[in-house]
Order: C-alpha cells, then structure tokens, then sequence
C-alpha cells in the first residue's frame, strides 16, 4: 500500500506539469514541492474501512472531508459533500488509484475481486471503473503471491480484455492527460511490466506525460507487492509528507494485514 502512496507523491509536481520522455531515469522522485493528493487519502480510506470492516463510502467521504483540497476530481467532490451515497456511474481512474489495500488484504482472488468491485461501485459503477480497480487489485494480489510478469500479464489482458502489448517506448510520444480507466490503468500495468525495480517503474509512469500522481500510484502498488523492496530514501521521504493519522492507518494496516 505504500508504494501506491509514494507514486502518489513522487507523481504530484508533474501532473499538472507533464514531463514526458523516452529515457525515464531523467525522472526526479524527489522534490520539495511534492505532497500526497487524493489518491493517498482515499487509499487510506480503503484501507482504514477495511481494518474496521466499514462501507467504503461512509471512509470515503469521511477522509475526503478531512483533506477536501487533495484535488479531487469535481463529481468525486460533490459526492462526497452531499449526504447521498448514490453513485455517478464514473469510468476514471478514482477506483483504480484508491484500491491497493484490497490487493494486500484477503487470501483468495475471488475475495479480492469482489472487494475491489465493491469499492469502486460506491462511486465507479460503469463497467469500466469496475473493470479498472478489479484489474489494478489482481495484478497485486497476484504478484504478492509469487505470480511472473507475464502470467500476470495474460491474466489482466484475458480477464479485462486490456492490451498490455504496447511498448511506453510507442505510449510515450503520442500519450496526453486522460483520467479514463481504460485510458490509463492499462498503460500504468505496462509501466509495471517494463520495470526492472519499483523505482523504476514509477519513473516509467511518470515519463508517459499523462495523469503522472495516479498512474504513478497505480503503477508502484503493483511495483511494490511484486519486487518487495522500496528504497528507503522514497519511503523516509514519502512518510514525512504524510498526516500522522494518515501514517497511524499505514502502520496498522501493514501490521495486521500485510505482516500477520
């Protein structure tokens, strides 16, 4: 869960400023002007309902009040200031960026996939930001539990019908900000794929110039539970920019769930 968070981090300075290249060691992960956004806080959320065994939406919307200027996409927003939970029927990437604690949290995929489709259709009911954080959760279920690349490769493409073919070498030059699931979580599974370490695959979804913080955060929860080693310059780093609650949730959830 804390390599989503640290992407999350390390993405922030260049979402809004996209640094795109077909070399991503140019990448800088560390800089002063970095925070988390929403797609920490939600992630906390995730995990924080989880430890409680709550509804997503009611953590959703309670870590949401809390930080409310993460940057939030504008219907996330009004939906988590309204007192209706009613979903919107979202298709971005939101469901995916907020759902690695679901990855890390239960023994089998059938659980995980049910999970992740939980939390995602709280707000993502369209096919397409269920199929998103469905995805997202089994590349990490799978890695954690000993699966290669490329079986993790030919299950998401059979599974969800993603085409994880394309190279980031081709991605990259034509590639532009979009917050679809299917416009960016199948393109940060690349990043994952074409990695040879986690930093390097959080490099790699920055360089695409696209949606950096998310597919950053998408791109190293999955980096994470496969390599099993994050420097520790990005985690001192990551964890200094954080709310101590936020860091209480992390810990508690490592802890009881990851290391149990």
């Amino acid at each position: 869960m804390l390599g989503a968070i640290i992407g999350d981090i390390c993405g922030s300075v260049y979402e809004h400023r996209p640094f795109k290249t077909g070399f991503p060691d140019e990448v800088q992960l560390i800089n002063a002007d970095s925070c988390f956004t929403d797609d920490s806080v939600l992630s906390v959320a995730t995990a924080e309902a989880i430890l409680l065994q709550q509804d997503y939406a009611m953590f959703y919307k309670s870590w949401g009040r809390r930080y409310p200027n993460a940057g939030y996409g504008g219907n996330f927003y009004n939906w988590m200031m309204q007192d209706s939970n009613e979903p919107y029927n979202s298709w971005g990437n939101g469901s995916a960026m907020r759902v690695a604690p679901i990855g890390w949290a239960f023994d089998t995929l059938e659980e995980t996939l049910t999970e992740a489709k939980r939390s995602a259709e709280v707000t993502h009911d369209h096919p397409e930001g269920i199929k998103g954080a469905q995805s997202v959760a089994t590349a990490i279920y799978m890695a954690r539990n000993g699966a290669s690349k490329q079986e993790i490769k030919q299950y998401i493409e059979t599974s969800f019908g993603y085409n994880l073919d394309v190279a980031t070498q081709e991605i990259w030059p034509v590639y532009y900000f979009e917050v679809s699931c299917q416009g960016s979580v199948p393109e940060s599974i690349i990043s994952f794929l074409e990695s040879h370490n986690y930093e390097h695959a959080i490099k790699i979804a920055i360089s695409l110039g696209g949606d950096s913080d998310t597919m950053a955060c998408i791109a190293g929860s999955i980096a994470e539970a496969f390599y099993r080693k994050i420097p520790q310059d990005l985690i001192d780093y990551a964890r200094q920019k954080l709310t101590q609650e936020m860091l209480d949730v992390i810990d508690h959830f490592f802890f009881d769930l990851v290391v149990k």
